[in-house]
């Protein structure tokens, strides 16, 4: 449980929300229902083991704070309290509800326990396969999709780490029931392409043959993408994106844009968050921690200076 303010307000209750729901409680020192609520609330917090955060605001010391809320919710007493996920304010109640009806509300907005496991293995999974233990990730990641298959981004974690471990067919598998979000949603779009590339490269050309071919004529599009799909499969990434550079720089549409959006799934594939382990370290600078590497910063050099040159290309 935590105290609010101004100065903290934005890192504890928005900042912290992206990574588990925070409940805020507005209450005041004269206020009777509120010294009833804040201990059933405190109690809960434990209850619930991590799913979600208590903070607490005096709203007699922060009435800007707790006068744009209440103008937001179109409420004008206390105890009330906000629920905070994804860094906005999505629901509240107001009074001493008994601990049931509290119990109601968190259950809409909170993980469930087995959920809540699960994400946590997750989050170690992908600690492993930052660390290139892309096998062990596979275990946990299959784990936590089999409690909850909507886990986005541990279904992305599983793919990168089937693919790292050159498991394609099981990687096909993961990925068409999700092939329709590719659209929204950069990370799977990125695992699309790298899958793609994995299968093109089991029955493509050798790389010999195909720098012969480009060597012979630079326009041979087929050839450099093709040799690129090799580079992307055996995840080399930089000789695939210099591969489809060239193609950019002749023909930016080249089979509708195919070299492009290959190249910006490559940069997504290099670029994943800081893992909670290297939180602390990295939260000052926000810096990011690049896959598979031992020199974040420097990796993270890589990736902007190839973001550069791709902007350079299409501007």
């Amino acid at each position: 449980m935590l105290d609010i303010s101004l100065k903290n307000f934005e890192a504890e209750v928005i900042n912290a929300s992206l990574q588990q729901p925070v409940l805020l409680d507005i209450w005041a020192p004269w206020c009777g229902p509120c010294k009833a609520l804040g201990p059933l609330l405190e109690k809960l917090e434990t209850a619930y083991a991590g799913r979600f955060r208590l903070a607490k605001l005096n709203s007699d010391d922060q009435p800007e704070i707790a006068g744009q809320l209440s103008q937001m919710f179109g409420v004008r007493s206390i105890p009330f309290c906000v629920l905070f996920k994804q860094g906005q304010p999505v629901d509240g109640f107001v009074g001493a509800l008994p601990e049931g009806e509290v119990r109601k509300f968190l259950d809409n907005h909170v993980p469930t326990a087995e959920v809540a496991a699960a994400e946590e293995e997750a989050a170690a999974a992908a600690d492993m396969l930052a660390e290139g233990d892309a096998e062990a990730a596979i275990e946990k990641l299959q784990e936590a999709l089999a409690i909850n298959p909507a886990n986005d981004a541990a279904r992305y974690d599983y793919l990168r780490a089937l693919l790292t471990a050159g498991r394609v067919k099981e990687a096909r598998a993961t990925f068409d029931p999700v092939a329709s979000k590719v659209a929204l949603d950069a990370r799977l779009a990125a695992c699309g392409h790298w899958l793609t590339a994995c299968e093109v490269a089991a029955t493509a050309r050798d790389v010999k043959t195909l720098q012969a071919a480009i060597a012979a004529n630079k326009r041979d599009f087929d050839a450099r993408f093709e040799l690129a799909q090799r580079h992307f499969a055996a995840g080399e990434f930089t000789a695939a994106m210099d591969e489809l550079l060239e193609i950019i720089m002749r023909d930016k549409a080249w089979r509708d844009e195919l070299a492009r959006r290959t190249y910006v799934g490559i940069l997504e594939l290099m670029t994943v968050p800081a893992s909670p382990k290297a939180a602390d370290a990295t939260k000052a600078s926000g810096s990011l921690e690049i896959a598979a590497s031992s020199k974040p910063r420097e990796a993270a050099s890589v990736v902007d200076s190839y973001r550069r040159r791709l902007s350079m290309t299409l501007f």
